[in-house]
């Protein structure tokens, strides 16, 4: 998968095809009853897989089927460590991003990894207020946590819109691929550190 020093850099179809294409056919047969969902941006690929929720009685308890299925999850995660560990390394190789898992059981998604990327950004006192708002409220521990929960309230309240400018940053993004190639053009890598 090419490689972009672009900040906006967005993955297109044909690679995200590609991607999951790949994980479809490294994974072990067994590994999973369906590759549910690869998820990847530029530092972290996802991979989340179906398995066999437990055989239960009919009459269960919401309570124990709840702990029957954290135990299968938690059963699969370790059972299968050895062969997940050796597929990520094949993708980081290739793919030069961190692999993290997650599995559907039962209705029930379950991460076991994933990155927690540090995001920097500058704000303003009425911004600052916001979080600090948040944090005085209880709501979130540190400025950090309180910009986390801004993000995940906006994903959550805009998903539709937010799924609409992927798309088009998407065609954006294949329209400059088809584009002439700047390969020798002169101070086209002034500034990237990737040609430095």
């Amino acid at each position: 998968m090419k490689q972009t020093s672009n900040r906006h850099y967005m993955i297109t179809d044909g690679q995200r095809e590609q991607l999951r294409g790949w994980f479809t056919g490294r994974l072990p047969d067994d590994l999973f009853e369906a590759l549910v969902e690869v998820v990847v941006d530029r530092e972290e690929i996802t991979v989340i897989g179906r398995i066999p929720g437990p055989r239960l009685t009919e009459e269960v308890s919401a309570a124990e089927r709840e702990g029957a299925v954290q135990g299968r999850i938690q059963e699969f995660r370790e059972r299968t460590r050895e062969d997940r560990v050796e597929v990520a390394r094949e993708a980081e190789h290739k793919f030069r991003r961190k692999v993290s898992w997650g599995v559907e059981c039962d209705g029930e998604r379950a991460l076991f990894t994933h990155v927690a990327a540090p995001v920097m950004t500058r704000l303003r006192q009425p911004e600052r207020q916001v979080l600090d708002t948040l944090i005085a409220g209880g709501v979130a521990r540190s400025r950090s946590d309180a910009l986390a929960w801004c993000v995940r309230l906006v994903q959550r309240h805009t998903d539709d819109w937010l799924a609409e400018l992927r798309e088009s940053l998407e065609h954006v993004q294949r329209v400059r691929e088809r584009g002439p190639d700047t390969e020798g053009v002169a101070d086209s890598s002034a500034g990237d550190p990737e040609h430095g």
